[in-house]
């Protein structure tokens, strides 16, 4: 018993030391942090707001005039296309059909598989994304049967192909993964929009 107090005790006081560390290290940020001076601008109480505010609604327009406009669509295994999402788009999966409410409900201006050019191969990404205020391109791939060996080493070819040609996971590439033991979660989907695109 004694021994366990001692380590315990030990423990502790090793613990408090790492507080306290990162007690001073925060500390030490605020005192050096300036805040965004860009973010301010854009802020309802700034004299600059509404001065902007035209600039990015009519950029908005642009990425939402995109996101309508006719592109070259997957056409392979049409029958698949069974699941109606909330933009309008027919497709494969539900968890595909999440991605397409989620993005859809934010206003994030998007395309369904969308004919994308690497060099002399065509591939269709899940999703052609654009940031809703950089217009910054991302690609979102769901690899929903994870499980399935087959579908495992096309997911890792068509990985290989992205990143050959600087599409690069978790810069520009965007991956969600599923089996039929672990499904796609909304909260996941909530994450990934706010990580990349609020």
């Amino acid at each position: 018993p004694l021994a366990e107090k001692l380590a315990a005790k030990k423990y502790l006081s090793l613990l408090l030391e790492d507080f306290i560390h990162e007690k001073k290290a925060i500390e030490f940020y605020l005192r050096h942090h300036k805040t965004n001076q860009a973010e301010q601008f854009l802020k309802p109480t700034s004299p600059y707001y509404r001065l902007l505010l035209p600039f990015f609604n009519s950029q908005n327009e642009d990425y939402q005039k995109w996101m309508t406009d006719n592109y070259e669509r997957n056409m392979k295994y049409s029958e698949q296309l069974i699941y109606k999402a909330s933009s309008g788009n027919y497709v494969r999966s539900k968890s595909e059909m999440l991605i397409d409410m989620f993005l859809y409900s934010n206003k994030i201006p998007f395309r369904y598989e969308c004919e994308l050019q690497l060099g002399e191969i065509v591939i269709y990404p899940d999703f052609t994304v654009r940031h809703p205020v950089t217009g910054e391109i991302y690609y979102w791939e769901h690899f929903g049967m994870m499980d399935d060996p087959n579908y495992c080493k096309n997911a890792y070819l068509k990985l290989h192909t992205y990143t050959f040609n600087g599409i690069i996971p978790t810069v520009n590439l965007i991956m969600t993964f599923e089996t039929k033991e672990h499904p796609l979660s909304l909260e996941m989907i909530e994450e990934i929009i706010e990580y990349y695109f609020k």
